[in-house]
């Protein structure tokens, strides 16, 4: 009896500890370095906001907050690392909107569940997309563009920097959407198919905003549109695409922080009450800003209905696009 009562008094402790944001063993979370998985490549986009957040987290959380930098696979193989990491807290994964909302969709065989394998945390960042067109078409508005892909059915060039990516498929989306028909022409990388879209080899291309915003304000592109539900500060003049006439349409890239699956509800809210405080100052919106992101901080429970519909969006393209015969992988 005694034995009986000593193991739930252990239990209880444990539960009394992991509520109040306490590791297993009934030290304050987080008593040991955190590892952050980043989803990329030193130098891209989630890298940076990696590297924005993390001193400020190892500040705060009194322990070192370690980046570690796993590209490959279009996100899988950081997000498989991620999924099969303990759920304790001390590993903690940045990933992209396509690792966690395309990429496993894309794959013949599904290699993770993005919903039931990962804790969300928070949404951290966006950035919106930018539509623009080589300068000698005669095209100024996304009104125009669908006028003349309809007239022009299967000619007109559309690059991406890879099937599959988010960009294709927002043209694919967007495509469906106003009835025309235009050519993919997918390269390996962002910045060839920006340079092909400037030397005119192809006539349209849609990217996040700091790679091309010189190339517009030089007139070597012009801007018809961004893809998110308001306009962007640094380019105000540029209209969204729902206010060209297509109400709702809406297109992000997006950074979120994610747990592996059954991390304690205390260190998901201690984690995401601390990245809002790092993401939020002032010396970290300046940069975020100066590179096209928004902070966009919303805690557990909005990010994980943020990502059942974005999941639900993309799938519904991918699906499409399978069904046109069209090959993804």
């Amino acid at each position: 009896m005694k034995t009986k009562l000593f193991r739930v008094g252990v239990l209880l402790t444990a539960s009394i500890g992991l509520v109040a944001g306490e590791s297993s063993w009934g030290q304050p979370y987080p008593s040991k370095p955190v590892r952050l998985i980043v989803q990329g490549l030193p130098g891209t986009a989630p890298d940076l906001i990696a590297r924005l957040i993390a001193p400020r987290l190892s500040e705060s959380l009194r322990q070192q907050m370690i980046v570690d930098n796993r590209a490959g696979g279009g996100g899988i193989v950081s997000a498989q690392i991620a999924a099969a990491s303990p759920a304790d807290g001390y590993t903690v994964y940045l990933a992209s909107s396509a690792s966690v909302s395309i990429a496993p969709f894309l794959a013949k065989k599904r290699p993770y569940d993005p919903v039931h394998d990962f804790t969300p945390v928070t949404l951290v960042a966006i950035a919106p997309l930018i539509v623009t067109m080589h300068p000698s078409l005669p095209v100024k508005s996304v009104k125009e563009l669908i006028g003349l892909a309809k007239a022009r059915p299967k000619q007109l060039l559309f690059a991406s920097p890879g099937t599959g990516s988010a960009m294709h498929l927002t043209i694919e989306m967007f495509s469906r959407a106003v009835g025309i028909t235009m050519v993919h022409v997918p390269y390996k990388g962002g910045p060839p198919a920006v340079i092909d879209t400037i030397s005119g080899q192809v006539q349209l291309v849609i990217t996040t905003v700091p790679p091309i915003l010189p190339h517009v304000r030089a007139s070597r592109l012009r801007a018809l549109a961004v893809t998110s539900s308001k306009r962007m500060s640094v380019v105000p003049a540029v209209p969204t695409v729902a206010e060209s006439g297509l109400h709702g349409f809406e297109s992000l890239h997006w950074w979120a922080m994610f747990a592996p699956r059954n991390t304690p509800a205390a260190i998901t809210e201690k984690l995401f009450s601390e990245v809002r405080k790092a993401v939020e100052s002032p010396s970290v919106t300046s940069v975020l800003a100066q590179e096209g992101l928004e902070p966009a901080v919303n805690g557990p429970q909005p990010l994980a209905e943020f990502h059942r519909i974005e999941i639900a969006k993309w799938q519904k393209i991918i699906h499409d696009l399978r069904e046109s015969n069209i090959v993804l992988e």
